[in-house]
């Protein structure tokens, strides 16, 4: 049984939300206002937050960036804000996914299921170490030799997905499918940038790589230095 908290000032929707929801089968709660969002979820501990953004008290994009500070609990932004910049900016801070108002429930409760499937615990034990480099899906943390690395939320997600992979080709379009949950495409800049800064933190470039290789027509692999 999941539990499910559910951030929306509307009473209207979020009455309506958390009876379609409970009907298919989750415990829902619901607050109006991104503190009391915050309280829940290092009270509650819930399995997912949906978070609206036009909160009346901090702004959800902020209650997104405060829940990422001490929780991996994952998060679906639910909004009408159809911005692309903030939609790509919201997934890059950590969010999970985004839906967009209006949406039915059935819609809301299929994405629910896919992220927490997404999410599921199924991380190795310990730390994936590739030569120098360790990176910790429970820690949700990277080292490279014993120095922990200043990664985003995104760049650790794109780090540990290759991580995952490691010494397989990985595309772009599954980057943008499995990193920014983008299944219908994307845009490949976005993966660019992001290897780019990956790159720069793993003390590398595309022209004299150690870790983070580029196959050209193909994608990119990771693998170990003296592995290369």
């Amino acid at each position: 049984m999941v539990t499910v908290l559910l951030v929306e000032d509307d009473p209207a929707i979020r009455i309506s939300l958390t009876r379609a929801l409970t009907a298919k089968g989750h415990v829902v709660a619901s607050v109006p206002h991104g503190a009391a969002a915050l309280s829940s979820v290092v009270r509650d501990q819930p399995d997912l937050v949906v978070l609206d953004l036009g909160l009346p008290d901090i702004d959800g994009a902020k209650v997104l960036d405060m829940l990422r500070g001490v929780t991996d609990i994952p998060v679906i932004i639910a909004t009408a804000r159809d911005d692309e910049r903030e939609i790509v900016r919201l997934l890059d801070a950590g969010a999970d996914d985004y839906l967009v108002k209006p949406f039915g429930a059935g819609q809301l409760d299929a994405r629910i299921r896919a992220v927490l499937r997404r999410t599921a615990e199924d991380a190795p034990a310990g730390p994936i170490v590739i030569g120098d480099l360790q990176v910790d899906p429970r820690g949700r943390e990277a080292k490279l030799n014993d120095k922990k690395l200043d990664l985003t939320p995104k760049e650790f997600e794109l780090l540990l997905y290759l991580a995952e992979n490691a010494g397989t080709v990985v595309s772009k379009q599954d980057l943008l499918i499995e990193v920014w949950r983008q299944p219908y495409g994307g845009a490949d800049k976005t993966v660019d940038v992001h290897l780019s800064w990956l790159r720069r933190k793993l003390g590398e470039t595309a022209n004299e790589p150690r870790f983070l290789h580029t196959v050209r027509g193909f994608g990119v692999k990771l693998t170990a230095p003296d592995a290369s």
